[in-house]
Parts: structure tokens; sequence; C-alpha cells
């Protein structure tokens, strides 16, 4: 018997130039813009002043910890960021869910196709534009949905971008119409991959079209499903910042004042910008965001099997 040698790393490489070349460009990009940033978390533990080279000027340890865990204006910011992610999972999560089950019981191939694109397009539109166009349709002056309060209902104009009430839906319903249909592109490539004789069993032990969706579909995608869900677990700390900033108003913000609005504020707004501090509090909820994605990582592989590692 002949035993074929192993090939090297190197013959493997050169074999498979072309495809470790395509790499070199996204590697350089999470080597420069996500791994090397990593060393500035340094700041959190010494005092840094911008005349004092990039490292700081003296250690602290834990002084800076120690002060915004004792900040109500942190744990404001801290209950908002999880009130305002636990409503977008609950609420966000199964949408895309459900709109790729029904579009997947479309059989009219030019209705469905219509309707997938027309339901992509949100995806692209600017975070930017979409709270311009949510600024003119619902201005209590001149807006659409307020006119329409107004002359049908005899109802006094509303202020919804300032009221803290309307902040959390709004900011989860244009959520919903901007990814449901982008996002439900993974589902219908999961649902795919579904294998058409489990179908035609089901249908040969007299299912319903709707038993099917429970029995055959739903089961076949929930391996993706529960990755999808991990992923979503890990970013509770990472909201949309920019929407966010763009929503937030005095008046709105005992409710809009997240995490990421904060370390904003205390490191780059302001007059007398902390960065040792808003370091500490951007540490802090990167910690936080680790042990969630952990602990769902974990409880997933344990309850249904699946994991992302």
């Amino acid at each position: 018997m002949v035993v074929k040698n192993k090939e090297t790393l190197s013959a493997h490489i050169w074999k498979h130039k072309a495809l470790y070349t395509m790499l070199i460009v996204p590697v350089l990009y999470f080597v420069i813009f996500r791994y090397l940033p990593m060393f500035g978390n340094i700041l959190a533990f010494r005092r840094f002043q911008p005349a004092m080279g990039p490292w700081g000027t003296e250690w602290v340890g834990f002084r800076y910890f120690e002060r915004f865990l004792v900040d109500e204006t942190f744990w404001r910011a801290f209950r908002n960021t999880l009130v305002l992610s636990f409503w977008g999972i609950v609420i966000n999560f199964p949408l895309p869910i459900f709109f790729a089950i029904i579009l997947n019981e479309v059989r009219i191939k030019w209705f469905r196709k219509t309707v997938q694109t027309i339901s992509y397009m949100p995806r692209f539109i600017s975070t930017v534009v979409v709270i311009a166009m949510l600024g003119e349709i619902l201005s209590p002056s001149s807006g659409i949905l307020n006119r329409f309060l107004v002359n049908t209902f005899g109802m006094d104009p509303i202020y919804f971008m300032n009221l803290p009430q309307w902040f959390r839906p709004i900011y989860i319903l244009t959520d919903s119409w901007q990814f449901t249909g982008w996002t439900s592109i993974i589902y219908l490539a999961a649902m795919t991959n579904i294998n058409p004789d489990l179908y035609e069993a089901a249908e040969i032990d007299g299912v319903s079209r709707l038993q099917k969706i429970f029995r055959v579909t739903i089961p076949s995608i929930m391996p993706t499903a529960m990755v999808m869900l991990i992923l979503q677990i890990g970013r509770m700390l990472g909201l949309g910042f920019e929407k966010v900033l763009l929503l937030f108003t005095p008046a709105n913000s005992p409710v809009s004042d997240i995490i990421d609005t904060l370390v904003f504020r205390t490191g780059l707004a302001g007059g007398m910008p902390n960065y040792s501090y808003a370091t500490a509090i951007g540490l802090f909820s990167g910690v936080v965001a680790l042990i969630l994605i952990s602990s769902a990582n974990f409880a997933s592989r344990k309850i249904t099997g699946e994991s992302i590692y």
C-alpha cells in the first residue's frame, strides 16, 4: 500500500492562491479596524490627556469603573439599552421568520418575486433618510399622520418624535420596516435546503398545509433561527447608534439615552471629553455582551443542540 505524503502548508496556499488572495482585504480590515483598536482599552485603566501620549499619564486601576457603577446616568442608559434590545428581539426576531414562511407558501412566482424585491428595498435606505422621512410623516403641523388624526378624530396633534412613550415603538417599528424583508433572505435560503421528501411524506400522512409548516418547515429552519437568535442576543448592547442619536431629543432622553450615546457624549461631545471614562464604559458593555452571547450559545447547545461554537 502506497502512503501519499501530506500536502505542505506552502503547497496548499499556492494551490489555492486565488482564494487566499481574496482573503487579504477582509483580513486586513478586521486586523486594522477590529483587533488593533482593542489595545486602546488600556485607557480604561489609565488617566488619559491628549497632550501626554496615546497611553495616558498614570495608572488609576479600576477608578473609572467604580465611578460609573455608582452613576445613575449610566444605569439609566444601561436599562434603556436592555429594554429596547429586549423588545426589539421579541418583535423583530420572529417577523422575518413569519414573512419568509408566508413567501415560501406563495405559489405565484412573479408575485412572490415582486414582494421580495419590494421588501428588500428599505434595507438600502440610509438611516438619516429614514429619520428625515419620519420627521415629515410624524410632524405635528404638517405630518400626514397628525393630519389624519386631527381631521378624522378631532384629536390634538401628537409630538411623536419628542414624547418618551413613542420613542421605543418608533425605533422598533422602523427596524421592522427596514430589516424584515432583508433578514428573511436567510430563512428563505434555509428553506430551499429542506428535503422535498419530507413534504411528500407529510402529504402521504394526510397533514394539512398549515401542519406541514409546523411539522416540517419550522423544525427544518430551527438551527438557522437559533444561530440568528444567539447573534441578536450578542448585539443587545450594540444597538443602532446612528438611529438612536438621530431620534434623541432632550424631551425623550429618559428612554432614548443608551450606552452608546452615553459613551459618545462622555468621550467625544461636550467641552471636556473624558476619554478614559468613556473607554471604561465601552469596555464594560463589551464584557457584558460577551457574557450574553456565551450564555445564549451555551443554553442553545444544551436545549436544542445548535450553537455557533
